[in-house]
């Protein structure tokens, strides 16, 4: 773990940096996790199926968190 910010290497401070790549990785789990309820409701495991919606729900609501609070750091 490291004691300061390396958004000198990125060009982009590790707080930006860390609310976009969260942001892109609930997106992303939310488009990945459709193909996983689609692979289990053709299985027939409603279960299995349902368990991924509800993760799924989680990531895309943490994907609109992060949208919002960029938006706020973005506009002020």
């Amino acid at each position: 773990m490291t004691t300061s910010e390396t958004g000198q290497v990125t060009g982009t401070a590790d707080k930006d940096y860390n609310i976009i790549w969260y942001t892109e990785h609930c997106l992303d789990n939310t488009l990945r996790l459709e193909a996983f309820i689609q692979d289990a409701d053709r299985g027939g495991d409603s279960e299995l199926a349902e368990f991924f919606r509800k993760a799924q729900a989680d990531s895309r609501k943490g994907a609109e968190m992060g949208k919002q609070l960029l938006r706020s750091r973005l506009a002020g």
